[in-house]
């Protein structure tokens, strides 16, 4: 079976999944909308606006699409596969996304708790306010201890998350979120969470709702300064796999919170096609989860698609038909590393339109996914805050890093920055 496959998104989680699937025996056409330049070189990028359902309608008839992927997280909390699936031109069309009810465990934080509450996943305490709760929201801040953690409830494109060590600094952020909008609607419901103490890590899963396919564990390192310093960003750069999630830590995640996930989905009939992202911390009281995501996350992404030793177009079919096996996917010895390299000023302000040298050199192991890009006039520039990446892979982990960093410093733009420390908190350089 041939198919037309569309992929939603622009950004390197995309671009790892489209050279993922251009692979497949099974594609005919890769289309994806937007896409970036360097995804050309596995399809067909597009301009078919997942907002503009008619054109979106047109697109996929016309090119008699047989799967939509959607890898960013709006289009699913939008409801966008509720709307593939109610169509008459276009319910015949695989959807590897879940509707908009189950997509709430990413869209909604008070969601995701309650759901981890109803079925006994281990997570950080929490209480939810809403806007007409603001002065109760002061007060129970001044009876919980530093640090205090501040979520706005539903997306605020990666910046709703609030880590402060001062009263007074969370009591004006609780005011700016709840009692003038900071992060709009996102933030009409703020979740104050208890702080959890431990090392983060992310595990991934592929599940049609009732069963699911393990996939590789990463860790990404999300501080735009070395050694963690500075504002939070969308990713700097990822690891796979992770030397301390041992056996005895997978068994605990897989029974304590994979499997009650999935039977809690089941169990409610949320309707959930498509991957799971388990934002983890490994505690001194065990691993607890600290999100979801109803997708794929970046720039794990980037070392976890590399490092599945399967063809992902059957699988998602089954996916999409309800006959997924639960299993582990079959994964390389090899490890993944990459690393980010950012615009200067990347997460605040920072300047776009900065021609991009050394994409046509090659380091053999060596992949780069392109992110924030754009092509004007055949030059390819930087368009947004993380530019693109590198992944290395080989046996040796440390290898893999070095192959990463060699790659970037054959790639330059005007300000181009990237951590440097990537990997060392794990002995890798």
């Amino acid at each position: 079976m041939m198919m037309n496959v569309l992929l939603l998104g622009s950004g390197g989680r995309e671009s790892a999944l489209a050279w993922k699937m251009a692979q497949s025996p099974m594609m005919d056409q890769l289309f994806i909308a937007p896409g970036n330049p360097g995804m050309k070189a596995y399809g067909t990028c597009v301009a078919v606006d997942w907002k503009n359902r008619d054109a979106l309608t047109h697109f996929c008839t016309a090119e008699n699409i047989d799967m939509v992927v959607i890898g960013p997280e709006d289009p699913l909390v939008a409801g966008l596969a509720d709307f593939f699936a109610t169509s008459p031109e276009l319910s015949h069309i695989h959807v590897i996304g879940p509707k908009a009810e189950a997509a709430q465990l990413e869209g909604s934080k008070d969601f995701s708790k309650e759901f981890m509450r109803r079925h006994g996943i281990p997570t950080a305490g929490h209480r939810t306010f809403t806007s007409d709760q603001l002065e109760e929201a002061k007060q129970y801040l001044a009876t919980i201890d530093a640090p205090y953690v501040l979520k706005a409830d539903g997306l605020a494109a990666g910046k709703g998350v609030l880590i402060l060590d001062n009263l007074a600094d969370a009591l004006r952020e609780m005011d700016a979120m709840l009692g003038q909008a900071k992060f709009g609607a996102a933030s009409s419901r703020v979740v104050v969470e208890e702080f959890l103490e431990g090392i983060e890590f992310s595990v991934f899963v592929l599940t049609d709702g009732k069963d699911f396919m393990l996939m590789p564990e990463a860790k990404d390192y999300k501080r735009i300064g070395e050694a963690d310093q500075g504002l939070n960003t969308g990713g700097m750069g990822a690891v796979s796999p992770v030397p301390f999630v041992q056996d005895h830590v997978k068994k605990e995640v897989l029974t304590q919170i994979i499997q009650p996930t999935i039977q809690g989905l089941a169990h409610e009939k949320l309707d959930y096609v498509g991957f799971i992202f388990f934002g983890l911390i490994h505690t001194a009281k065990g691993v607890k989860v600290i999100e979801y995501n109803c997708r794929l996350g970046d720039p794990e992404t980037e070392v976890v698609i590399p490092r599945v030793e399967e063809d992902l177009l059957p699988l998602f079919v089954d996916a999409a038909s309800k006959s997924l096996l639960t299993r582990p996917m079959a994964q390389s010895q090899h490890s993944a590393c990459t690393v980010m390299q950012v615009s200067g000023g990347y997460p605040e302000a920072y300047e776009k339109g900065k021609p991009i040298h050394g994409l046509d050199e090659a380091i053999d192991g060596v992949m780069v996914f392109q992110a924030g890009t754009k092509e004007v006039k055949g030059e390819i520039i930087t368009d947004g805050g993380r530019v693109l990446c590198a992944t290395g892979m080989a046996l040796d982990p440390a290898e893999a890093l070095e192959k990463a960093y060699a790659r970037l410093d054959q790639i330059s733009f005007d300000g181009a920055y990237r951590r440097n420390d990537i990997g060392v908190d794990l002995g890798l350089r």
